[in-house]
């Protein structure tokens, strides 16, 4: 806020944070300020920390309607030979983000109907974004474009250079990603990197009481589970019926005891889930897996968990020593990684079924190939 007070404000922001750390709300929220009548009216002669949320430049900005914030993020075509841009999902983007502020790139495919379909910011929408730019503001002293997930603009996005380079008079860029790593480096370069933390812990469950309702103990369950991530801890209340510690039951007497076709049944069913589902199960599992280290070193502590947590990670420590431990949660990030790129469910499973055996069974960490 003090950027746009001190009239320091760069032109081309990188806003980055991690999934679930908010810093889509975040960059729209500051967009609003940008824009709101009252902070361009006062805001120079007295520092105003937020928009005032009613003048009509506010209304229209929170309904995504301004007319001088434009916004940019990856589509699919509607039909076979289209060249796709941002505004042909206007109503769509709108009603996600009323409806999922925290929602990351794959809830908005699947929102749009992308199935299995690859997401783009294609070089037509990179034509557009130079138009709409290029255009007088209508009613801010400021036109902004929000391109949100910036990673997924390849190298057509260097028809953007010049214009982030050289823009019009009073227009601000702000690029919302997750992965610095994976955006183009010509356009990286050009921007200013603002970096955005995760919530605390005591932040997402006051959240969870006071926005979705919990009971502290629950709040305080999800909110410890979710580490940090305010989109994991919505899909968690989402889950919540889910019997996770069922499901694992099932796998690691698989794996251990009931063999082969037992194995092949449980990768079936879970195979059929969807891709959001096996992501919950394999971050449960390791959350149980990190209880179990806590109370391994931390025996005769008080630690937080509830009671039927507590048991499993017990168990886990009985069939499983540090070092397995430690090998079974590399595996599990590592299918948790190969899920977000549309990897082939039962093949996934059935490979990690095969690891985990190895690594218990055998007593001894194997890669398989």
């Amino acid at each position: 806020m003090e950027l746009v007070h001190f009239n320091r404000l760069s032109h081309a922001l990188l806003l980055l944070g991690q999934e679930g750390s908010g810093v889509l709300p975040m960059a729209l929220a500051f967009a609003q300020y940008v824009v709101c009548e009252k902070v361009n009216r006062e805001g120079k002669a007295e520092l105003m920390m937020d928009a005032c949320g009613v003048c009509p430049s506010c209304m229209k900005a929170k309904k995504l309607i301004h007319p001088d914030i434009h916004y940019s993020y990856p589509v699919i075509p509607k039909k076979a030979g289209d060249k796709p841009v941002s505004t042909d999902y206007g109503s769509e983007w709108r009603e996600f983000v009323a409806q999922y502020p925290y929602g990351n790139s794959y809830d908005w495919l699947q929102f749009i109907g992308a199935e299995n379909k690859q997401g783009n910011i294609t070089a037509q929408e990179c034509n557009d974004i130079i138009h709409k730019l290029s255009l007088k503001s209508f009613e801010s002293g400021y036109k902004i474009l929000i391109m949100w997930m910036p990673e997924y603009l390849g190298n057509e996005g260097n028809k953007l250079l010049k214009l982030i380079e050289e823009p019009p008079a009073n227009t601000l860029f702000l690029l919302v990603a997750e992965n610095e790593g994976m955006i183009l480096q010509t356009i990286l370069s050009r921007t200013q990197l603002v970096k955005m933390p995760l919530p605390e812990t005591a932040d997402i469950e006051q959240a969870l009481r006071e926005r979705a309702g919990l009971e502290a103990g629950q709040a305080r369950q999800i909110a410890v589970l979710c580490e940090g991530n305010y989109h994991e801890a919505l899909q968690l209340i989402r889950h919540a019926d889910d019997d996770w510690q069922g499901v694992l039951r099932d796998w690691l007497n698989a794996i251990l005891k009931t063999g082969p076709i037992a194995q092949v049944k449980w990768i079936d069913e879970i195979s059929k889930s969807g891709r959001e589902r096996q992501k919950q199960f394999l971050r449960y599992f390791n959350h149980l897996l990190e209880q179990a280290v806590r109370l391994r070193y931390m025996e005769g502590a008080e630690l937080p968990i509830p009671e039927a947590e507590k048991d499993f990670a017990l168990r886990l420590n009985k069939i499983a020593d540090i070092g397995q431990q430690k090998a079974i949660i590399e595996e599990l990030d590592k299918a948790a990684y190969y899920i977000e790129r549309n990897a082939h469910a039962k093949m996934l499973f059935h490979a990690l079924t095969i690891k985990l055996y190895h690594i218990l069974a055998e007593k001894r960490v194997v890669v398989v190939g």
